[in-house]
């Protein structure tokens, strides 16, 4: 029978369960990559599975997000992660190498090979042919101790493409076109595969933003076959061994197909506050614009940079815009610099930034109080840039180069290159930054491990109770992400320290929230959390299920919940209920208290409960659906208390 390319990635990797849409299926990983925001914890988890060494093909831990040094706090973690590394086996990747998802496709991605991240930008990898999925650090400590990970079987949408990118529009808009079409929720169990003959026009870089901001649109992961352009992408990072060919079957069947001609497309952005609230360039011409920034992990590639260099050549940007350009590896900055296009960049007035996260998690370039900010980013949640007030909108690196020497919205089509940026036949290649390459997958056993005063021990979770006898702590609404949850920015650095950054949780929305939970857990009381549509948007931030678990919150009612994050709750024994009825939101209020009866038997049995408000004198159905290993989990207080009492292995 023809196979999809998810498909056939799926049954190379298969260790249990099975292969149908909606069931839950066991695969293996070969290898995993954390970053610094995350992996803290992950490898403090992976540590306290008693584990001699890593067991996965190639387990990397990349220092990104929280570079900037302000405290003592990040460099501890930094010096942390750096020994754990060299005890267990994992690759290091220093500050300042750059962007793990970059660095992960130039230097290690494979085609065919599956990927879990401690991002949930990990599918940038399905840019090479990867089965790249973004997950909890506590399932990629599981992974590295060669665990199975489980999922959801996905359906599978074919995005099919014809045709040729016209200049000045880029893979941006093409995956802003497909956001526009599918959204931003209601696409948990999904996987988006792209094929079609438009495929041949796009090289990896393209095809990995596309990828990485696929991540926006709740499906599992998103990837393209390999090919010869993946080959030559290969080749030209001395890698061609790697690489293998991986695409469907032909006459594959798909659960849906989007035909997007690519010549058709054009410029776009993502508006305020969402990266699936899409409008076209055009729309917008002419509204002035503070601050452009281009790099993250989405658009920092020397594709995307060297188009910026090039249109900026000669040209002096707009005195009103402050523009900065942070690229996403060394690589790529080193390229830059040999062909000198950082001094073109340096010239027009860009002010040359960390290669690493900065800005897009507002850890530093804040813009001004109702600033304007044009960003090559993946997310413009509201707040997430550091400014409350700020317009933040998501465009392509054609697009923001146009705005900065315009200072207002402007169609890059008009000031686009003659020609496009073509690939190199051969990258620069210096992996000195990549630290314990020979020790990989063995580690050094007895290597001391160092603990600075902000490294904490992993919370783990009690026993689900018989009955839920508790508070609605907080009601939201919908598309609440984790950045509302656990803030990110300047509070990261307490990322090691559970007991400190659960004051920050709901910062952004209730900042009572840490005192009020706290008394209620206390008064042994335990916390409820009321939300509307899409709950735990955004990053895989495992935190915003531990930190509430350490506050006593044992339970979410909500409309939906997004993937990663309900396999987090579960991960740390919160249960995740969804509203029978929708519309019983409404009669639910933040304070209220609620109970339910036989807690654990709904748990272990078919997932039903009636939730009583016995503040308001009412009832409310809530219902879970949950595999016989998510039960376990559940009634044990989460994945760790479950290995602890040997309920799972």
């Amino acid at each position: 029978m023809a196979q999809t390319l998810v498909e056939k990635i799926l049954a190379a990797h298969r260790i249990a369960g099975e292969a149908v849409p909606g069931r839950e299926l066991a695969i293996r990983i070969d290898q995993t990559l954390t970053q610094d925001a995350t992996g803290t914890m992950a490898y403090l988890q992976f540590e306290s599975m008693g584990l001699d060494r890593v067991k996965a093909d190639l387990a990397v831990s990349y220092v990104d997000h929280n570079t900037i040094q302000v405290g003592f706090e990040n460099a501890d973690d930094h010096a942390y992660l750096k020994s754990v590394a060299q005890r267990y086996g994992i690759v290091f990747s220093r500050p300042g190498n750059g962007i793990c998802h970059q660095l992960h496709l130039e230097r290690f991605g494979r085609p065919g090979a599956t990927l879990l991240g401690s991002d949930s930008h990990t599918p940038t990898g399905g840019g090479i042919g990867m089965l790249a999925i973004g997950a909890g650090g506590i399932d990629v400590a599981v992974a590295m101790g060669g665990g199975p990970f489980y999922l959801t079987y996905p359906k599978v949408t074919l995005v099919r493409l014809t045709g040729r990118l016209p200049p000045g529009v880029s893979a941006k808009d093409l995956i802003l076109r497909v956001l526009a079409e599918y959204g931003t929720n209601g696409n948990v169990g999904r996987v988006l595969e792209y094929g079609g003959p438009g495929v041949a026009t796009l090289g990896v870089p393209a095809r990995a933003t596309v990828t990485n901001m696929g991540a926006e649109l709740g499906v599992t992961t998103s990837v393209f076959p390999s090919d010869e352009v993946t080959r030559a992408f290969l080749r030209a990072q001395g890698r061609e061994g790697d690489w293998t060919a991986w695409a469907a079957d032909e006459g594959a069947v798909y659960d849906r197909v989007l035909e997007v001609d690519l010549g058709g497309l054009e410029p776009l952005a993502a508006c305020p506050h969402s990266p699936g609230n899409i409008a076209t360039v055009a729309s917008l011409a002419g509204r002035r614009v503070n601050q452009v920034l281009i790099g993250s992990c989405t658009n920092s590639s020397y594709r995307d940079l060297k188009t910026v260099a090039l249109m900026l050549r000669g040209k002096k940007v707009h005195p009103d815009v402050e523009v900065g350009v942070a690229p996403g590896s060394r690589q790529v900055v080193e390229m830059l610099a040999r062909e000198g296009l950082l001094t073109d960049l340096v010239l027009a007035g860009v002010r040359i930034l960390e290669n690493a996260c900065g800005f897009c998690i507002g850890n530093h370039m804040s813009p001004g109080t109702d600033a304007v900010s044009l960003r090559t980013s993946n997310r413009n949640f509201e707040g997430r840039s550091g400014t409350r007030s700020a317009q933040v909108y998501l465009v392509s690196p054609e697009t923001a180069a146009a705005a900065a020497l315009t200072g207002v919205f402007t169609d890059a089509r008009t000031l686009a290159l003659a020609e496009p940026v073509a690939e190199p036949e051969a990258f620069a290649r210096d992996d000195s930054l990549f630290l314990f390459r020979e020790t990989a997958g063995r580690g050094v056993p007895g290597a001391a491990i160092v603990r600075g005063p902000n490294i904490g021990t992993v919370p783990s979770g009690k026993p689900l109770p018989e009955r839920l006898d508790g508070v609605a702590a907080i009601k939201v609404g919908d598309k609440i992400t984790t950045d509302h949850i656990m803030p990110a920015g300047a509070r990261l650095k307490y990322r090691s320290n559970v007991p400190q950054y659960a004051k920050y949780v709901f910062e952004p929305v209730d900042a009572a929230f840490f005192a009020n939970a706290s008394a209620n857990r206390d008064a042994g009381l335990h916390n409820v959390i009321v939300a509307g549509e899409s709950y735990g948007q955004g990053s895989s931030r495992e935190h915003a299920a531990m930190c509430p678990m350490y506050l006593g919150v044992r339970a979410v009612v909500a409309k939906s919940i997004e993937r990663i994050h309900l396999a987090n709750l579960i991960n740390f024994g919160i249960v995740p209920f969804a509203f029978a009825d929708p519309a019983d939101y409404e009669g639910v209020a933040q304070g209220d208290r609620l109970a339910v009866e036989g807690l654990r038997a709904a748990v272990a049995g078919d997932g039903r409960a009636v939730v009583r408000n016995l503040t308001r004198g009412t009832e409310f159905a809530v219902a879970v659906a949950l595999t016989d290993r998510q039960r376990t989990l559940l009634l044990n207080g989460g994945l760790l208390a479950a290995v602890a009492c040997g309920a799972v292995c």
